[in-house]
């Protein structure tokens, strides 16, 4: 996908691997420089799945974060999901844990202190014992994002 809009990326448009996003400093703007995208795609036979095409948007949600005027933010249905997990009770689920919560560490206040007591239980032949400090850690991690 690079290759077809070489000359476009960090100009009008941002491409992570499938996913592209087109803007401009204003509507016009922006509504030419799709115009310029959808002409590339046509004349190199790139195919876009119109069903999770969103045109003309002024914020939404690109690659699990909110994307707006105001910057970058947490996708809060991603963490409204992860509030409602009961505490892992086997080390599977603090690796799925750490996962979900490390995707949004930038947004998160020395996350990996925090996390620390949730950490060493992923360490080799640790003994799996969630004890108070990482209850205490779970909910803590849970509640900065």
């Amino acid at each position: 996908m690079l290759a077809i809009f070489d000359q476009l990326v960090g100009e009008i448009m941002e491409v992570f691997m499938d996913d592209f996003s087109v803007y401009g400093d204003s509507f016009t703007h922006c509504l030419h420089n799709l115009e310029l995208i959808l002409k590339r795609c046509e004349k190199t036979n790139l195919a876009l799945s119109w069903e999770k095409c969103h045109f003309m948007v002024c914020d939404g949600i690109v690659l699990g974060h909110k994307i707006s005027k105001q910057g970058i933010e947490v996708d809060r249905t991603k963490i409204e999901t992860m509030s409602k997990l009961p505490p892992p009770i086997y080390v599977k689920g603090i690796h799925s844990f750490l996962g979900h919560a490390g995707f949004y560490r930038r947004f998160s206040k020395d996350f990996s202190k925090i996390a620390l007591p949730l950490t060493k239980l992923l360490e080799k032949d640790a003994p799996f014992q969630f004890t108070t400090e990482c209850t205490i850690a779970f909910v803590t991690v849970d509640q900065n994002h």
